[in-house]
């Protein structure tokens, strides 16, 4: 019998990549995720970060119900599920990725959500993810802190913003899977999971990531990941 005490069964961690998005600003034939990086596509260089880390039970990975390209694109394995009911955001696709896990998970699972197109995810990330976070009641996510200075144009004028307390968020971003559910019913729109859950009052623990995540998104993106993979992923 499941039970949602966390004191009885030790939760679970599952990761959830909401890849239905097209990245139109990649200009690519093809949605970024199917793209190939090395011999194999973005989304399978994603989805390998959490087949090879064994304290992620299962990936699951959230289309769109008329996507073409995942059968040809993704190798199957016992660890992961294709969920065909990506939605018109990335809040839609991880929501109703969430929906169709609500018989699978308890309450204080824990849930990594993960962008499709940041190949670069590694064990050295995901295990100080999973130790700083911890038994936190809530959870946490990646991110930089800003090292750059930081301009704004506000009114057709150049401002300075100070940098201090500044992060750069990436994810993984690991809540409880009830809190995550509440937090995104609650906040229609935001760009992340992060953002849902601070709207909804609770404060996340942020933990340092590295350079190596980035997030593929311009077409001089690539060659940087493929630099990184190319020295294994520091």
């Amino acid at each position: 019998m499941v039970t949602d005490s966390i004191f009885a069964v030790a939760p679970q961690y599952v990761a959830l990549i909401p890849a239905a998005g097209v990245g139109t600003r990649m200009g690519a034939a093809t949605p970024k995720q199917y793209m190939v990086l090395g011999n194999k596509t973005i989304l399978q260089h994603t989805v390998d970060a959490f087949l090879n880390f064994a304290p992620v039970q299962h990936t699951y990975v959230v289309v769109s119900p008329d996507d073409g390209y995942v059968d040809s694109c993704l190798q199957n394995s016992d660890r992961l599920t294709v969920l065909r009911c990506g939605g018109a955001s990335r809040r839609d696709s991880v929501r109703n990725g969430l929906r169709l896990l609500a018989n699978r998970l308890a309450s204080q699972d824990w849930v990594l959500v993960h962008d499709a197109a940041r190949p670069g995810l590694n064990n050295l990330l995901l295990q100080r993810l999973l130790d700083e976070v911890g038994s936190h009641p809530v959870g946490g996510l990646l991110a930089l802190p800003v090292v750059d200075t930081v301009k704004r144009v506000h009114n057709g004028r150049v401002e300075t913003v100070p940098r201090d307390g500044l992060w750069l968020a990436q994810t993984p971003q690991i809540f409880r899977y009830q809190l995550l559910c509440d937090a995104l019913d609650a906040a229609q729109e935001v760009t992340d999971e992060a953002s849902a859950v601070e709207a909804a009052g609770y404060v996340p623990l942020l933990v340092e990531g590295h350079a190596c995540n980035l997030k593929l998104t311009l077409p001089g993106d690539v060659a940087l990941a493929e630099k990184y993979l190319s020295i294994g992923k520091e």
